[in-house]
């Protein structure tokens, strides 16, 4: 698992108006190890995997912090269940209703046009699209 440089974490923080905490630190490392879309339980588990240094209310306030700093992106697949995603360019996603999974899928992939006129004195802000899929079962 590669970890990202603290300096550079703290940086990417700065860059977000976010003040760099040794708490938000831990939690910015795991969610930049790699791409990926952690639930803030996961993330939880993750930061207090050798010892509970990290509340749970720290990393749900973190989380949410780093969303509404643009940090990350928070997908909500159904009202229990949100991921936080550490690729914040414009893509969609796959949700496995079956396994909990979430995976991307490329802008290029699924081009969307033709959307409809907005609300007056609106702006679109992003498109986000979640095909929901299971296991399909086969009976012969």
């Amino acid at each position: 698992m590669h970890v990202p440089a603290e300096n550079d974490i703290i940086e990417l923080m700065r860059d977000h108006e976010i003040t760099p905490t040794q708490q938000r630190l831990e939690i910015a490392q795991i969610l930049f190890t790699k791409p990926q879309h952690l639930s803030a339980d996961q993330v939880l588990a993750m930061v207090n995997q050798d010892s509970a240094l990290v509340s749970k209310a720290t990393v749900y306030n973190t989380l949410k912090l780093f969303a509404n700093k643009g940090l990350v992106k928070e997908v909500i697949v159904d009202p229990a269940k949100v991921f936080y995603d550490s690729t914040t360019t414009p893509h969609y996603h796959f949700y496995n209703v079956d396994t909990g999974t979430l995976t991307d899928i490329e802008v290029r992939e699924m081009p969307v046009g033709n959307l409809p006129d907005l609300p007056e004195g609106t702006e679109a802000e992003g498109i986000d699209v979640i095909i929901r899929v299971r296991s399909s079962s086969h009976t012969t």
